[in-house]
């Protein structure tokens, strides 16, 4: 049996992922300007210097964050969503769920609260947020809808505004969750919220033909 590559040398490749996922734990529990390279240079199990062998600056560490712990998820997402066989109605069945499936387990909360709270300080994070995560899915969910129109399937309106109303309700329950449920709010159900969001833009957005719009 041949031997494996020396641990050290398994270990590199290993660490800009553990320093990415170390960062992700800080930035969720002490936001942008306060996490220190030190805090995420110990919970990676790596020096400080160490840091700058593969990201030159915290902006960098972040970008690595969102490559690494966000956007595989938004991919599978969006692997689901392109050249999607069926209606507009059975595309949302799936839409939704899927959705507050990988919201409940995926750590975009605690990053996305972080954009909204310090974007304005540190605008080269909202900037690269809405670029490789917001506008990308807005842009995609927004092409299916006008596709639908075009086939009749949704009622006339701004195929983008329509996105972003698919999609909201998600964003404030996950801004609940981690704003107010530390603090003894209740819960909100993704699942729950998900199944009666559906039945609601089913009602709302669907033309008469195609769904229980009105």
């Amino acid at each position: 049996m041949q031997p494996g590559p020396p641990k050290f040398q398994r270990r590199k490749e290993d660490r800009p992922g553990e320093i990415a996922l170390a960062a992700l734990a800080v930035f969720s529990e002490k936001g942008f300007a306060a996490a220190k390279l030190d805090e995420i240079a110990r919970r990676a199990g790596v020096s400080k210097g160490a840091l700058y062998l593969y990201y030159e600056t915290k902006e960098d560490i972040f970008h690595a964050v969102v490559k690494t712990a966000v956007a595989p998820d938004v991919a599978v997402l969006r692997a689901r969503l392109e050249g999607f066989p069926g209606s507009f109605e059975e595309l949302l069945a799936i839409f939704l769920p899927a959705l507050a499936g990988i919201l409940s387990v995926s750590p975009v909360a605690g990053i996305g609260k972080m954009v909204i709270s310090e974007g304005r300080n540190f605008p080269e994070l909202a900037r690269y947020w809405h670029d490789e995560l917001v506008a990308p899915m807005i842009g995609l969910v927004s092409g299916l809808i006008a596709r639908a129109q075009e086939r009749g399937e949704v009622r006339l309106g701004d195929p983008r505004l329509f996105a972003v109303q698919l999609v909201s309700p998600f964003l404030m329950a996950l801004l609940w969750r981690e704003t107010f449920v530390p603090v003894g709010a209740e819960p909100l159900g993704l699942s729950t919220l998900a199944a009666q969001h559906l039945a609601v833009m089913k009602g709302g957005l669907l033309t008469p033909a195609n769904g229980s719009g009105s």
